[in-house]
């Protein structure tokens, strides 16, 4: 099993898509600070469908707060630019991929801290500078899980 993290989401049909994703894999979604919408909203509601029983959903006030529910070894960070990509990495089960923001990404100071476990998506065309926080996670996730023997 795999986690997936958000930090201060901030698109309604992000998270819902990200949460489909994660219900449909059976991986927990920790979403990390400040949420940039109401969670009732019907934009959230409608992209994650009639899945969020099947979500496994924790919040997390703060990143000390989700750091203490998840083991610091455990946590891999998603973020452009990176070191290497997620293709290279020895993905382990019981890992967290933790993704940014959409607008600002993850602080610089997660950025440091994890710099060793920092992955990105490479990106053939340089004029584009990120993908999409819901396709990041699906690209992310699955490959891991594939990796993992878990599909």
């Amino acid at each position: 099993m795999l986690h997936v993290a958000l930090w201060e989401p901030e698109i309604p049909p992000n998270t819902g898509n990200v949460a489909r994703l994660c219900a449909a894999t059976n991986s927990p979604l920790h979403l990390i600070g400040r949420i940039g919408f109401r969670l009732d909203e019907k934009s959230l509601q409608r992209a994650g469908l009639d899945y969020w029983p099947w979500v496994k959903l924790v919040f997390h006030p703060t990143f000390d707060d989700f750091e203490k529910t998840l083991s610091p070894e455990k946590i891999v960070c998603i973020e452009t630019p990176a070191p290497q990509t997620y293709l290279q990495f020895p993905f382990e089960e019981g890992q967290c991929l933790l993704f940014g923001s959409e607008s600002k990404g993850l602080p610089e100071s997660i950025r440091k801290r994890y710099a060793n476990k920092m992955l990105s998506i490479p990106i053939l065309n340089p004029q584009v500078r990120s993908l999409n926080l819901a396709n990041s996670v699906g690209i992310v996730l699955f490959h891991a899980l594939a990796k993992l023997g878990s599909i």
